[in-house]
């Protein structure tokens, strides 16, 4: 998602980091467009602090020498900044025009609930009128996603709004099965996209990190390596510990089963790009309605994971 920058004073912000080298963009998704809020409720007001103590803090966090509750998280912010970065961040911080207000106000914490997204569309009279089996007539208008006619080719995409809380201001949403990648259910300007040198989310979802800021801890499977260890080996490929084709032992890649789990103490690689999985939620009208029913979905598994035990099941 790419949102339209309509405040000028961060366009201002933005383009000072730009011409320091160094971009902030990053850093409004918890600290605010003008560096005004409380990170998560839990941080200094950024835009309240001098230069030198901007530079002092960043620096302290990276060498583990400053921090309280963000510490952990910030570690892993600025451990690629070079003291050169670190300056050009503090100066584009206080050299933007933006001013913060006389008063800041921590975001409001987010409230102890689960969100369930289904609720409107699996309402049981949208249900029924949407069901075109009971109808004695059906107009072309409502068969397909496009609700209008067939014949018509003025069809407009459904905009929808990404405009979500700050990280830590936000409600979970449901799962909408057992062991559904969980949605993300707060801002996620400045975090996007994700490669494999820059992931912001590890900075809150580490597990080490994220029961300190309130965020999802990332699941053991994401620590663990499932692909089958493969070699070439005489002019064969093999696939752990058997050769494949023909004359092998197994006849082609759909015969492995599941390979052998090997666990990891870091974040397994093919797990990098969080916003594969895991989608931002946008306040947007479904075409359809939803009569989905998960099976086994209690309160546990509507805000948690069991992937990592459940990884065998079916293949054996």
């Amino acid at each position: 998602m790419i949102k339209a920058i309509k405040v000028m004073t961060l366009s201002s912000l933005l383009a000072a980091s730009a011409l320091y080298g160094v971009s902030t963009a990053a850093c409004t998704g918890c600290h605010g467009a003008n560096f005004e809020k409380s990170a998560m409720g839990k941080s200094k007001v950024v835009k309240d602090m001098s230069k030198e103590e901007i530079v002092k803090a960043l620096k302290g966090y990276k060498d583990g020498s400053y921090g309280g509750a963000m510490k952990g998280l910030m570690k892993g912010q600025v451990a690629s900044l070079s003291d050169a970065d670190i300056d050009a961040i503090a100066s584009s911080i206080k050299g933007g025009d933006a001013k913060a207000p006389a008063k800041t106000k921590a975001p409001a914490k987010a409230e102890a609930k689960v969100v369930d997204i289904n609720a409107k569309v699996a309402d049981k009279a949208r249900l029924e009128k949407e069901d075109l089996g009971n109808k004695k007539e059906v107009d072309e208008t409502v068969l397909g996603l496009r609700k209008t006619s067939l014949f018509n080719e003025d069809v407009k995409p459904n905009n929808g709004k990404f405009d979500r809380p700050a990280p830590g201001a936000a409600p979970k949403f449901e799962r909408a099965y057992v062991n559904a990648p969980p949605m993300i259910p707060h801002s996620v300007d400045g975090l996007l996209p994700i490669t494999k040198d820059n992931n912001q989310c590890l900075g809150c979802h580490m597990p080490d990190v994220a029961k300190g800021v309130g965020a999802t801890p990332i699941p053991p499977s994401h620590f663990t390596n499932y692909r089958p260890e493969t070699v070439l080996k005489d002019g064969e490929l093999v696939k752990e510990g058997k050769k494949v084709g023909l004359k092998g032992d197994i006849g082609n890649v759909g015969d492995i089963k599941l390979a052998k789990a090997k666990k990891l103490n870091h974040l397994y690689q093919g797990r990098f790009n969080c916003s594969q999985c895991h989608a931002p939620q946008a306040n947007v009208d479904t075409a359809v309605g939803n009569t989905f029913k998960p099976d086994g979905l209690t309160d546990e598994f509507k805000t948690h994971s069991n992937l990592v035990d459940m990884m065998n099941d079916g293949v054996e």
